[in-house]
């Protein structure tokens, strides 16, 4: 089986990249530049983390006018990056594209490193939005193409702790894209709530 996998340099997507490797599966490892805020740190970590993984550098698909147009926090340095986050539409352009390239490739899947669904703080983060989804891209793309979340199950604490047993390191997860990690945005403070 082939996948494309959705890398962002983050840690859950950094573990679902080398949870495929170690299943044998073929990976097209694809990083989006929506135009968020971190894009530099991020595809720094990314390359950098699959590099140490010995897995292909990722294709980048160019699409910074995203954020130019859908303003949030994540975008937009004048909006809050706590309270103003949500992007609609950003989970479903990742898939999207994903999927486009997926059909390219000829991969039978893409996957998405999104958490177990009770941590879900938008609509674009639970198992119905990826069932719709994957109906969508069928219709789509003339074919199935698979989209699967390895990481379902797990909560940010069972990330953090898997991650280290397989010695992930080097990875980035902070939505300013400052050196170091602003404690502030949802990324940061989901490992807080992994201390809990």
């Amino acid at each position: 089986m082939s996948v494309v996998t959705l890398v962002s340099g983050g840690l859950d997507s950094s573990l679902v990249a080398l949870l495929a490797k170690e299943e044998g599966l073929t990976q097209h490892p694809l990083f989006i530049d929506y135009g968020q805020r971190a894009m530099e740190k991020e595809l720094s970590a990314c390359r950098a983390v699959l590099a140490r993984l010995e897995l292909p550098s990722p294709e980048v698909a160019r699409l910074a006018g995203f954020g130019a147009l859908i303003r949030s926090g994540l975008t937009d340095p004048k909006l809050d990056v706590l309270n103003e986050a949500f992007t609609p539409g950003r989970n479903m352009l990742f898939l999207l594209v994903a999927a486009s390239y997926a059909f390219q490739c000829g991969a039978d899947a893409v996957s998405i490193g999104l958490l177990h669904e009770d941590t879900s703080l938008f609509p674009d983060q639970t198992s119905a939005f990826l069932s719709d989804a994957q109906t969508m891209i069928r219709r789509c793309m003339g074919r199935d193409i698979r989209v699967i979340a390895p990481l379902a199950s797990f909560h940010k604490v069972n990330v953090v702790a898997l991650a280290q047993v397989k010695g992930i390191v080097g990875t980035y997860s902070c939505h300013l894209g400052l050196d170091d990690a602003c404690g502030v945005c949802i990324a940061c403070n989901e490992f807080k709530l992994g201390e809990e």
